[in-house]
């Protein structure tokens, strides 16, 4: 079939883009962002990933689709398998319909990503938008370029194990209406983001924040040195590896703003896509900060009562520009 591949920063964003663009529905990846209120922040220590505390910057794989799907008025079928023959058989009958389709998959056995980009993460997502002999046509929207994966290789990252095991999981739009409300869509995401990061819970928004900084003071006292860098490694890597949740999350939404004020005619958001952006480059320092930590770079005393700082400031300026938006809208 003809598909249309565009790259994007975020995966999820970029299936859902490429999939309602080939529907006929011009939509940008920052504006699903956005709409689907991708921006989020949790921490929860007790909980371990890859041997240090769970830290997230986005919310559950398949939520930030689904409630752009739902807010935009489009039904969106997700199945998934116990049965790997099932699963191919169902993607199969897909493509012979001519109906591109998004699959949950593992990074880690992707043979077309590079080594260092391999690691054990079940949430990553593509389309298959066709097939040729044993070897199926991928568009994955990290990748600058369409790719291929064999079936064997495809069943393997779609039948991945361990934590989010994608279950075969597939999904494709089967209901667009003729007419979107996008104000509605828009308005409806931003407030669902500003309830989110200014949520009353210790373990999410910039409460979640704050936490995480608090905690930061005390792991190389509580659990020394060797393990409070793997701790602040693991963070960056979900940061700006995993789903660039931090910096790049915040350039994003920094975007859909833009895009949003011009649909709203709403000035103040031009404004505040400033604001972000500015966000966004705090949390690129301090990524770059914490790697020189862990890395054993940093010329600096005192280095994780540093990091504790930065990170509350981040979250300050967090909690006054979601007030903001919170009363611009």
């Amino acid at each position: 079939m003809e598909f249309i591949h565009h790259q994007s920063a975020h995966c999820e964003n970029g299936v859902a883009s490429n999939l309602l663009r080939h529907q006929g529905i011009s939509i940008s990846e920052p504006m699903v962002f956005g709409i689907g209120s991708g921006l989020f922040f949790f921490f929860l220590p007790l909980l371990k990933v890859n041997y240090a505390p769970a830290i997230s910057y986005r919310p559950m794989p398949g939520f930030i689709f689904n409630r752009a799907a739902k807010r935009l008025g489009i039904k969106v079928k997700r199945i998934k398998f116990s049965n790997n023959e099932k699963a191919q058989k169902a993607l199969e009958e897909n493509l012979e319909k001519n109906i591109p389709t998004g699959l949950q998959v593992g990074v880690y056995n992707l043979t077309y990503f590079p080594d260092e980009y391999r690691f054990h993460f079940n949430a990553h997502n593509l389309v298959v938008y066709g097939k040729k002999d044993d070897t199926f046509l991928i568009s994955d929207p990290v990748m600058e370029t369409v790719t291929t994966l064999t079936e064997k290789e495809l069943d393997k990252v779609r039948f991945a194990k361990g934590a989010l095991a994608p279950k075969g999981q597939m999904y494709y739009p089967i209901e667009i209406p003729e007419v979107i409300d996008w104000e509605f869509a828009i308005k409806k995401g931003i407030k669902n983001t500003c309830n989110d990061m200014l949520a009353p819970l210790p373990i999410i928004g910039v409460s979640g924040m704050r936490f995480l900084a608090r905690s930061i003071r005390k792991w190389p006292i509580k659990h020394g040195v060797k393990k409070a860098n793997h701790y602040l490694a693991q963070m960056v890597r979900m940061q700006e590896e995993i789903g660039t949740g931090g910096g790049g999350f915040r350039f994003i939404y920094a975007a859909f703003l833009q895009e949003a004020s011009v649909i709203l005619k709403n000035e103040e958001l031009k404004k505040l896509s400033l604001e972000m952006t500015a966000i966004g480059d705090l949390w690129r320092d301090f990524a770059v900060n914490a790697s020189r930590v862990y890395k054993n770079r940093s010329n600096k005393t005192d280095v994780y009562n540093g990091m504790a700082d930065e990170l509350n400031k981040i979250a300050d300026l967090e909690e006054a520009f979601f007030k903001k938006l919170k009363r611009a809208i």
